[in-house]
């Protein structure tokens, strides 16, 4: 029955781009050569493109509520996916559409097309179309696709955000004192050493660092590289990414942050996946790859362990050590009261805006201690060339 369903719900839409279309005088070998191009295209658009298109989630987010409006106001799915690959700025995008409504035109599913193109349309996103298919209720599962894309693009932001002020205050921050330790300061020791100034001990102390930049300044350069490349190779192992997250979710104030990130993440993927008609056991896989975070993505591993050997979600989250005890306290009354995707729901929007909360408080946090590093770091520089001229000054009064 689920097959037929399936079928039904799928080639409706194409059955009324047929419908819609001339009746030509094509026979079936015609068809099933038309059918073997379209796939030969498919495979080619994968080829050429499938590696290298780049779309970011505002653009997905954008093209999935479009087409759920589309597809509510009875446009036929061929029809839809043409009229928005026209519209599209991103070639990437474009083309990508155009391959999967030639796939979809030659009677293959809207969820295998999407599933040709992973670096656009991901397999949580392949796996709720397919639901959404099986089920007949297509729009409203891209209506909480484009709903959940938009929530997971703001909470991308809010750690952009979190982020990028510190970051980049620090990045510029060490680009001036490079500058006056490399520039500056060796104009002032010549100054000291003609004048045979008496340098104390934190001008000696700047000067011999100015002279270790100034001559050593690439192999400091060509240090930092490698510690970059070096820590991403560590992290893209599976070992590095479990040490790296577990360290993350343990740094006092951003830990905290970005547990709640990873809290919110989970309860609406899974709540997403659930909704949409997704088995539980698929939704926490696809949730455990989703989750961001290795350290979260072992524990959801071993929660679907546990409900497939039979036990409940709750007591495996709670015992994982990661999820806050009222996340598990919701989770299970969630399960006893058969709401678990609205609980989920209601967990989600709570830790977004915990997360805008903590976002606003660290931002607070790190502004003064950033000013104080300034303040020190630079200020120390200047004072310390400025000391020895005092010295001057009162030698030559005396």
């Amino acid at each position: 029955m689920a097959d037929a369903r399936t079928q039904q719900s799928v080639f409706t839409p194409s059955r009324r781009v047929a419908a819609a279309r001339p009746s030509g005088s094509g026979t079936g070998s015609a068809s099933r050569a038309g059918g073997s191009a379209s796939q030969g295209a498919a495979r080619l658009g994968r080829s050429k493109i499938g590696r290298t298109v780049r779309v970011k989630a505002r653009e997905l987010a954008v093209f999935t509520r479009q087409f759920a409006v589309m597809i509510a106001s009875g446009l036929p799915l061929v029809q839809a996916l043409e009229l928005l690959a026209e519209q599209q700025e991103n070639k990437g995008l474009k083309h990508t559409l155009e391959t999967v409504r030639t796939s979809v035109e030659g009677g293959a599913t809207l969820s295998s097309s999407f599933g040709h193109h992973p670096k656009v349309f991901d397999s949580l996103y392949t796996n709720l179309v397919q639901a959404g298919e099986a089920g007949g209720v297509l729009e409203g599962v891209l209506q909480r696709l484009s709903t959940y894309i938009e929530k997971a693009v703001k909470l991308r932001r809010a750690v952009r955000s979190a982020l990028i002020y510190p970051i980049s205050v620090l990045v510029i921050a060490t680009g001036v004192i490079i500058l006056l330790l490399w520039k500056v300061v060796p104009i002032f020791a010549t100054l000291f050493v003609g004048l045979d100034a008496t340098m104390p001990l934190p001008t000696r102390f700047v000067i011999a660092l100015s002279h270790f930049v100034g001559h050593f300044a690439w192999i400091i350069i060509l240090a930092g590289v490698a510690a970059v490349v070096a820590l991403k190779q560590y992290y893209a192992t599976r070992k590095g990414r479990e040490v790296i997250d577990a360290f993350i979710l343990k740094i006092p104030v951003v830990g905290i942050l970005m547990r709640k990130i990873a809290v919110a993440r989970f309860s609406r993927t899974l709540a997403t996946l659930i909704t949409s008609g997704v088995p539980m056991l698929e939704s926490l896989d696809i949730t455990g790859r989703t989750a961001g975070n290795a350290v979260v993505e072992k524990a959801i591993t071993r929660v679907r362990a546990d409900v497939e050997a039979g036990r409940t979600i709750a007591d495996p989250l709670r015992q994982s050590g990661v999820f806050p005890n009222m996340v598990v306290q919701m989770v299970s009354v969630g399960e006893h009261t058969g709401a678990l995707d609205s609980m989920l729901q209601k967990i989600a929007d709570f830790y977004e805006e915990e997360v805008d909360t903590a976002v606003a408080d660290l931002l607070t946090l790190l502004e003064p201690m950033i000013i104080l590093f300034l303040g020190v770091v630079v200020g120390g520089v200047v004072i310390s060339m400025y000391l020895p001229l005092f010295s001057l000054i009162a030698k030559m009064a005396g």
